[in-house]
């Protein structure tokens, strides 16, 4: 610059100019240590947020199941707990649909579809805290609640609800810390994702050795070795010997006495009970003049009788194969009920279960059974299985399971009807009327359905009326005459009957069509009903059976 013809030199720039010329080049350029967002804010990528919800809930199932076994209370598992309070809601339609596809196999298809719902909670809960883990502790602290009630429902120890608590516990804590893990740093950190992969391997088998273990603490108490020590039993009064030709399994029809691990099973257990005979006790109570309790020693010295009897399920469809028969040790039901007073006022009595599961039984339809209906402790000269009441159950002939077999058995209650037991607090009838005998019921077992046969056809089968026995079957192929079907030699009323009938058909496609007389002469109902009918549910199926076959 020129001022008065010198030249002037450029001011020397200020200490604060000096400092605010470069602010703009400061905000332009960040270290490169620096974090451009703070951590807490971070979302956690969407794969691992997912993985830590399913882990958390793994470990929360793994501890409560832990510590169930340790408290030798199964039904204290949360994960038990909650399938049973699920089943206690189903609605009947709905278990009748399970049974009638999925069969025995019902109960694993619930456990299954429970553990894949859990499943996609636990990636949904993830998934829902990749910015903060609240959401996920919420859900936890959410599933520890319905563990605890359900626990609740089912367990009658206080200390039973330690299980849910180290299930919260557990679940919370493993969803918290691989959170963490889970976050990203600001900086590129190459053992980031392998902390947080070791951390998930780590925690996913930290809960299943715990589930393991769980399963193998709640077995400690050794049942098998309890039913091996109880051994052979030799009835002093012994069922008539099963006579030749009492059934046709060369044919196609089950062998008369069905072996015990191919008997039907039904019942609302997702957990066989574990009950040693050493601790097991039967104490009669309620409407008598004396309570009296019984071990399983006391009964096993007693006379031990000896009946042949044919079970149904009140869910066995037309056909189906919900029913076995067994001969069955124990002692008459009625001579213990006597032996402590029958009051007046009785008008049921309600089985109970080691598990809390109870059953009535109306003492009118007991008592017409006379010495029939029987408590049980072996059948077929064995003990019980575990699946099917050991060690001791009620069977009461002429009566569908639901208001006659108590497994697991410790009291027999006498009542009025004002006791509600578990299948009449969901809406099934309990006394007369709504409680029927077993109807009429035959079952086409040979030909198999579109089966392809040749030369002289022979038809096999199996009927039950039980209390009234059978007293003919027919048969009718295609539109044809009815033709009556050779019966198998008769054990006794309370039992199945086979049949068969062997004819010649032309080629091609036939239909056979069963139908069974009771021993009043009363034929099979030809309508096909469903298995809940309007008015007292449930009523047992009805209706004739068709099969479809080819003659080649």
């Amino acid at each position: 610059m020129h001022r008065h013809g010198h030249t002037v030199a450029p001011p020397a720039p200020s200490r604060n100019s000096t400092r605010r010329r470069p602010d703009t080049c400061r905000q332009r350029i960040t270290p490169v240590n620096s974090p451009t967002t703070s951590p807490a804010t971070t979302r956690l990528p969407a794969v691992r947020a997912a993985i830590t919800g399913v882990i958390a809930v793994i470990a929360a199932l793994g501890a409560g199941h832990l510590v169930a076994g340790l408290l030798l209370t199964p039904s204290a598992s949360p994960f038990f707990a909650v399938g049973n309070a699920a089943v206690n809601r189903t609605p009947a339609a709905v278990k009748d649909f399970a049974i009638r596809n999925f069969g025995t196999n019902d109960k694993a298809a619930l456990l299954i579809g429970m553990a894949v719902v859990l499943v996609l909670v636990g990636a949904l809960a993830g998934m829902a805290s990749r910015r903060s883990a609240v959401p996920g502790l919420i859900v936890v602290v959410v599933m520890g609640a319905v563990g605890a009630l359900a626990v609740g429902e089912h367990s009658t120890r206080p200390l039973g609800y330690l299980a849910p608590a180290a299930a919260l516990v557990a679940g919370g804590g493993v969803f918290w810390g691989l959170h963490s893990l889970a976050r990203p740093t600001a900086t590129p950190d190459p053992t980031g994702r392998r902390r947080f992969l070791l951390g998930s391997l780590v925690a996913a088998v930290a809960a299943v050795a715990a589930g393991a273990g769980g399963f193998a603490l709640a077995r400690r108490v050794d049942v098998a070795a309890s039913r091996q020590r109880v051994g052979a039993l030799v009835p002093t009064t012994p069922a008539p010997a099963i006579p030749d030709g009492a059934a046709f399994p060369e044919l196609g029809t089950p062998t008369f006495l069905t072996p015990p691990a191919d008997f039907y099973r039904i019942d609302v257990n997702l957990e066989v009970p574990q009950l040693r005979a050493e601790d097991a006790t039967l104490r009669i109570t309620g409407l008598v003049d004396e309570p009296l309790e019984f071990t399983f020693a006391d009964i096993r010295a007693m006379p031990l009788v000896e009946r042949t009897i044919t079970m149904t399920c009140v869910s066995n469809e037309v056909g189906g194969p919900y029913v076995s028969t067994a001969n069955f040790i124990g002692v008459p039901l009625m001579d213990l009920l006597d032996r402590a007073g029958i009051q007046g006022a009785a008008q049921q009595v309600v089985g109970h279960s080691v598990d809390g599961f109870t059953l009535g039984t109306p003492l009118d339809m007991l008592r017409a059974t006379g010495k029939q209906a029987m408590l049980v402790i072996g059948a077929n000269r064995e003990a019980l299985l575990p699946e099917h009441g050991f060690p001791m159950r009620t069977v009461v002939p002429g009566l569908y399971g639901y208001v006659s077999a108590t497994k697991w058995l410790t009291e027999l209650e006498l009542a009025t009807y004002d006791v509600k037991p578990y299948w009449v607090q969901r809406g099934w009838d309990g006394q007369p009327p709504g409680v029927v005998p077993i109807k009429i019921s035959s079952r086409i077992d040979a030909p198999k359905a579109f089966q392809q046969v040749s030369g002289p056809v022979t038809v096999a089968g199996t009927a039950w009326a039980q209390g009234r026995g059978i007293s003919r079957v027919e048969l009718r192929f295609d539109d044809g005459p009815w033709q009556p079907a050779e019966l198998s030699t008769e054990v006794n009323a309370n039992t199945w009957r086979m049949f068969k009938l062997t004819t010649t058909l032309p080629a091609g496609q036939h239909t056979v069509t069963s139908r069974a007389f009771d021993g009043t002469g009363a034929m099979q109902a030809q309508e096909r009903l469903r298995l809940l009918n309007p008015g007292p549910v449930p009523d047992g199926s009805t209706g004739w059976q068709s099969m479809i076959f080819t003659v080649a």
